[in-house]
Order: structure tokens, then sequence, then C-alpha cells
């Protein structure tokens, strides 16, 4: 597991298709508006499904990405759980549909109702975030939008 929604797997590295967790670096803020490391919450997540259930986790490629990455979908086990549709259940990643084209929506209605991981404060989408850094933003200030869902 290197991120939120990135794993690697026989030192290949594999990026969950379809998802965006919170950068490594990235906060946001729980229900009482304190910040928290959302990022390192969704990389821990991560670790600890794939410790719990522990079966062989099965890559379909899907792509490759700008950074050399393969894009696949992921589960564990055959057949098992998609781990993509797992974070973004339990709020630990967003549905990115320029990519899934609203294939976890449903997933992530049900996080943002029963307000689990990042749906129980507020936050940045990831892909702002990224774009507010590379601008030139500071992690911090990028976390930290007024704007934020919720």
């Amino acid at each position: 597991m290197i991120d939120g929604d990135t794993i690697e797997i026989h030192g290949r590295r594999i990026r969950l298709w379809g998802i965006d967790a919170p950068e490594s670096a990235q906060l946001c803020r729980n229900d009482d508006s304190n910040l928290y490391q959302c990022g390192r919450a969704a990389a821990t997540a991560l670790a600890g499904l794939l410790w719990a259930i522990k079966r062989p986790v099965q890559c379909t490629s899907v792509d490759r990405d700008q950074y050399g990455r393969t894009v696949a979908t992921c589960q564990l086990g055959t057949p098992g759980p998609d781990i993509g549709q797992w974070l973004v259940a339990n709020g630990h990643a967003l549905d990115w549909p320029q990519y899934s084209k609203g294939k976890y929506e449903n997933a992530q209605h049900g996080a943002e109702k029963a307000n689990r991981g990042i749906w129980a404060g507020s936050f940045v989408e990831p892909w702002q975030y990224r774009a507010c850094v590379k601008a030139g933003g500071r992690p911090a200030a990028c976390s930290d939008d007024s704007d934020g869902r919720r």
C-alpha cells in the first residue's frame, strides 16, 4: 500500500481505477471542525482492509497513467469485494466520475448519507487539492478551502 488509492504488488505500483482518495499530506475537517490527516487515514484504512481480509489481490488492468503506473480495478480474492468500491463506500475515497463514469456513485451517496469517513466533516476534493498545490499553494492552505464539500 502506497497511499489511499495506490497499492504495490510485487514491486509494481497500481493506481486504483475510478476513485480518488485524499493525498498523503491532505487535511480535512472532522465533525467537530478540527483538522485531521485524512490522506493518512485513507491509507491506513486501505492497509487495514488488505491486512484484515488476507486474501490475494486480483487486479484487472484498465490503463496506464501519466506516471507510468498501471491503472486497474482490484478485488480481494476471486470473486471478492472491489477495493475501490469499499474505499468509496466507507468514505475514504471519492468516486472520480471523470474516469469512472459514475460506477461508484451509489457507494458515495451511501457514505455521504451515513457520514462515513471524510463525509463526517468537510474536505476539498483531492483533484482540487492537487491543482492548488501544483499552482504553488501550501498543502495546509490547499486543504482548508472555505468552499469545501459539505
